[in-house]
């Protein structure tokens, strides 16, 4: 099985289409199929088994009603006194008299004849006298020498049924020898002498079994007497002692009163066997029916349906290979571009697209070529100007230790003078241009911008004639965590221009930083003029990117936090940002979100 997947896998797209498209559609017909011949083959095997009930229930009747007529006549023989009388002066040997024996020829002899005539399932009835000394009144009453002539005398047991055997009572010029019959041989016994006679009731074997000498075409029976003895349809193609064998360890398809139906596969043949045990007569009786031509038709029309089938799979196979093939044809187009695309060349692009999803894959293809040798061509500009932004960089860190000792020295003239304050804001402006101007990977902890925060907002209340207050509640374990550099000043500055320099009154800042399930925030809020909802709105939608900053895209407003958020959403995901929340000559609130992370770099606590 495992083989036979790596095999498929192997296989071409187009090849594989057309395979399942051929087992989706020939399945169904194969299996339909399959139950059709199949319900083919069982309605004949059910039409043979009930033609085979139909045909042992009547053969059944018959053979009860001949059985009948035969036990009634033999009993009437049986207790007619005239002809007991005849045989019993022919036991005792005396003398009969010829009137009487006239007497009993016109009635007697002449009644029993017309009942046996008057009967015409019988053959005949005679009575055979034990000894040669009686008159024989043909055709009833015969002498033991005639009685010698049948084959049923001289038998192991000569009382009971025998079957097939020929009138040989007297010559062929005077009876029919052509007929077989089958009769009930009866003891005639007196009190006193015992036998004194035998009753032979007959019946033609083709009435008794007419199913053994109906010629019907397919059909066959024959019969097993108790003794063992066959008796055979005489167009009988096959051997019954064999047949029999076959049913031993078969169980039946269907039984009732009279016997039951066996289903017979030998080979290419077919049978349906009825039997049926005639206790009445004392054996068996076997009717079979060949139904191997009707199942021999099915199988022939099976193999014409399969060669068919076979034929159109072919076609369709071919058929439905080059159809596919034509409809993969720009798929096969893509992935040799694919194949160019993984040696190396960029330039590669799919013509003649189209518009289905075929044509969607190769449109987008282009797409992402001209985006790859856009991206690498950004990326190229890109590290261009990391590299020389890391050299104004150092530049700047070479010019930041000039500005710093210029400071320093005019700190230190201002200190001479006793100019405290002066000292002060030089002191203040040198750590704002040394956090400012240092160049760091990464991010900062929130105690190092906070600091930067104080030293802003004490350079911005030296431009102002009211004072700024900072107020900072941010507990003590929270200020190693880690922020973007810088990510604080665009939030204090825009509090200051926009929410109280327009108001121009002492005011405080509100710095507050708290952690919630495991989040970090950070709260900065001003008591200046706030925002209306519109502009709230507008604001919003700035920072989150859905419309550009009014007065520009690098310097309108809004463009700060927008740029806070980014930093952001670059550092810790897009499930982070920034929040503004304001009311009208009331307030504004700026909320940072970010995840709780504890910075690598020393904390600057006060």
């Amino acid at each position: 099985m495992k083989k036979l997947v790596k095999r498929l896998a192997r296989l071409k797209l187009n090849t594989k289409i057309t395979i399942v498209i051929l087992v989706f559609t020939f399945l169904p017909i194969a299996v339909f199929s399959g139950v059709l011949f199949y319900n083919l083959e069982q309605d004949v095997i059910k039409d043979s088994k009930n033609y085979m009930l139909y045909k042992m229930n009547r053969e059944s009747d018959q053979i009860a009603t001949d059985v009948d007529s035969i036990n009634m006549s033999t009993r009437f023989f049986l207790t007619h006194e005239g002809l007991q009388g005849i045989l019993n002066e022919a036991y005792d040997g005396e003398e009969t008299n010829v009137r009487n024996m006239l007497s009993f020829y016109k009635s007697d002899v002449a009644e029993l004849e017309r009942l046996v005539n008057n009967n015409p399932l019988l053959y005949g009835v005679r009575v055979f006298s034990v000894t040669d000394d009686v008159q024989e009144m043909m055709p009833v009453l015969y002498n033991a020498s005639r009685m010698k002539n049948l084959d049923w005398y001289g038998t192991e047991s000569v009382e009971g049924w025998h079957f097939g055997y020929y009138d040989q009572l007297f010559s062929s010029l005077i009876t029919n020898q052509d007929d077989e019959i089958a009769s009930l041989v009866t003891v005639v016994k007196d009190y006193d002498r015992g036998t004194t006679g035998y009753i032979e009731a007959a019946v033609r074997m083709k009435t008794l079994f007419p199913s053994l000498y109906e010629d019907l075409e397919g059909e066959s029976s024959f019969y097993v007497t108790e003794d063992g003895t066959f008796h055979v349809s005489e167009h009988m193609d096959y051997a019954p002692a064999e047949l029999l064998q076959k049913l031993d360890g078969v169980e039946a398809v269907a039984s009732n009163e009279n016997g039951d139906i066996y289903f017979i596969r030998e080979g290419k043949r077919y049978y349906t066997v009825a039997v049926q045990s005639l206790k009445s007569v004392g054996g068996t009786l076997y009717d079979v029916q060949d139904i191997s031509e009707d199942m021999g038709n099915i199988a022939r029309r099976r193999m014409i349906f399969v060669m068919v089938a076979a034929f159109m799979l072919f076609v369709s196979a071919i058929g439905i290979d080059r159809i596919v093939r034509t409809m993969l044809r720009q798929f096969y187009s893509i992935l040799d571009g694919i194949h160019r695309v993984q040696k190396g060349d960029l330039n590669v692009r799919v013509d003649d697209h189209g518009t289905d999803e075929m044509g969607e894959l190769g449109t987008q293809l282009n797409k992402m070529l001209d985006r790859i040798q856009a991206l690498m061509k950004s990326n190229i500009q890109r590290e261009v100007l990391v590299k020389n932004s890391e050299i104004r960089t150092l530049q700047n860190q070479i010019n930041a230790h000039f500005i710093y000792n210029v400071l320093e020295s005019i700190k230190m003239m201002a200190e001479i003078d006793e100019k405290y304050e002066i000292a002060d804001a030089i002191t203040s402006l040198g750590k704002l241009l040394r956090y400012s101007m240092r160049w760091i990977s990464g991010n900062v902890s929130l105690a190092e911008e906070v600091e930067y925060i104080r030293n802003y907002v004490l350079l911005m209340n030296l431009r102002y004639d009211f004072e700024v207050i900072l107020s900072i509640d941010i507990p003590q374990e929270l200020y190693d965590q880690e922020i973007p550099k810088m990510s604080l000043q665009p939030v204090v500055e825009n509090a200051v221009l926009h929410g109280i320099e327009p108001v121009a009154t002492d005011t405080t800042i509100y710095i507050k930083a708290r952690e919630l399930n495991g989040a970090f925030q950070i709260e900065i809020t001003d008591a200046g003029r706030g925002m209306n909802k519109e502009q709230l709105d507008r604001l919003r939608e700035t920072i989150h990117g859905k419309v550009q900053p009014e007065g520009g895209s690098s310097k309108g407003h809004g463009i700060g936090l927008k740029n806070v958020e980014d930093r952001i959403q670059l550092s810790f995901g897009k499930e982070y940002g920034v929040e503004v929340y304001s009311e009208e000559a009331k307030y504004t609130k700026v909320s940072l979100n970010m995840p709780r992370m504890i910075s690598e770099r020393k904390s600057i606590t006060n």
